[in-house]
């Protein structure tokens, strides 16, 4: 394949135009609640039972009927024996914050408002009924509706579906992702030792398993293909059972870049050349309904094109909500420029201190570093031709 990107979509529509092009898998399973944080509920969790199912202290202190602390204060203190089980007229028991709250009993008074003598104890204030106890299902009613489908489990909502007694849920499948790593100079990093000129060690199929990874897909590193239409037809094709396929190089348009045209030669190359920098070579695709994303051999171009077209396409096949990104705004030390009709990905280094950025580089889709380095971008829009030194300007926090 030869030749320029006399067409170039814009960002946004190569996007949207990629993720109309297929659906969200619905294909789940059961999981232990020891092993579904951050996995997405494809079904809604109903309470089966109250919590708390009895009535519980929200505070340590004594439970009284409140009708006999009518008048407490620290001048005029009501006197009340201590019981061990039972709470009637004239007479309190000792409790814990979480203690069930014994019969007869309606309140708590703090520890901190009473004084024991001997057997007795100086309630110093009035309490109203229910005061410091928590009632039956304060906090779930059974037959609440405690999740919806989609929700995305934290380790909060585990404890809360442990609280119920719910110790396995039903959630979709993580999207299986073939990562296939392209080109005749790519070699395997265990070979990285012997490594000759013209060679570089297989970097981008391992960013982009673990991004995928961290971002709830499950990745399988596929070996290293060379620039050969014929051997790229055959690893797409073994990998058609994935949800996603994504391939690292061979994108642009010189005479070993072949992967867009095998793609159309098998589906459908929906889109091929995006105004981005950098990034401008990538391609996206279907086939068989799999979505195919083709990222550029330069480490830095596919880092920027996981994040806007792999990660978004991992979202909708997983059902993954659509978080948004960390950002802080932060002035620029120094000028950022573009080149209009791109979006342009400058990485920067936020100093939080004084909320300044430092840009480290802007051009450079082959230094892999300069994204170590930074931990921030700025996207310039391709309406605009740079960022002058000074202005305040976004900054989206590398992941």
């Amino acid at each position: 394949m030869t030749g320029f990107f006399k067409e170039r979509t814009p960002v946004n529509q190569a996007r949207k135009i990629f993720l109309n092009a297929f659906n969200s898998i619905e294909n789940t399973e059961q999981v232990s609640i020891d092993e579904c944080s951050g996995r997405i509920l494809s079904d809604s969790v109903t309470a089966n039972r109250n919590v708390p199912h009895y009535r519980r202290a929200a505070m340590d202190g004594y439970a009284v009927r409140s009708s006999d602390t009518v008048g407490a204060s620290p001048d005029n203190p009501i006197m009340l024996q201590i019981d061990d089980e039972e709470v009637v007229e004239g007479t309190c028991v000792r409790v814990h914050t979480g203690s069930s709250i014994p019969d007869g009993a309606d309140a708590v008074v703090m520890v901190e408002d009473t004084t024991p003598v001997g057997d007795m104890v100086e309630i110093l204030t009035h309490v109203h009924p229910n005061k410091h106890v928590g009632i039956i299902g304060e906090d779930i009613e059974k037959n609440d509706t405690v999740f919806t489908d989609g929700h995305m489990l934290r380790p909060c909502d585990l404890a809360v579906l442990a609280s119920l007694g719910i110790n396995n849920v039903t959630v979709y499948k993580k999207p299986h992702v073939s990562v296939i790593p392209t080109g005749n100079e790519v070699v395997p990093r265990t070979s990285s030792s012997q490594l000759q000129p013209g060679k570089v060690v297989e970097t981008n199929g391992l960013m982009t398993a673990k991004y995928v990874e961290k971002w709830g897909g499950l990745p399988e590193h596929c070996d290293i293909v060379s620039d050969d239409p014929e051997l790229i037809i055959s690893a797409i094709q073994s990998q058609l059972e994935s949800d996603i396929i994504i391939l690292c190089g061979g994108t642009s348009v010189g005479e070993r870049d072949h992967v867009p045209d095998v793609v159309k030669s098998l589906g459908n190359v929906l889109v091929h050349g995006v105004s981005m920098s950098p990034g401008k070579p990538i391609a996206l695709g279907m086939i068989d309904n799999v979505p195919v994303v083709c990222l550029p051999g330069y480490p830095v171009a596919a880092f920027i094109g996981l994040f806007m077209f792999a990660r978004p396409a991992l979202r909708k096949i997983g059902h993954i909500p659509d978080l948004p990104d960390a950002t802080v705004k932060a002035e620029l030390s120094d000028k950022i420029p573009s080149k209009e009709g791109y979006m342009t990905f400058s990485r920067v280094v936020v100093d939080f201190g004084s909320s300044t950025a430092h840009p480290v580089m802007t051009s450079g889709a082959g230094v892999l570093s300069s994204v170590a380095k930074s931990n921030g971008l700025v996207i310039v829009p391709e309406n605009i031709e740079g960022y002058e030194k000074g202005e305040k300007v976004d900054i989206f926090l590398i992941e």
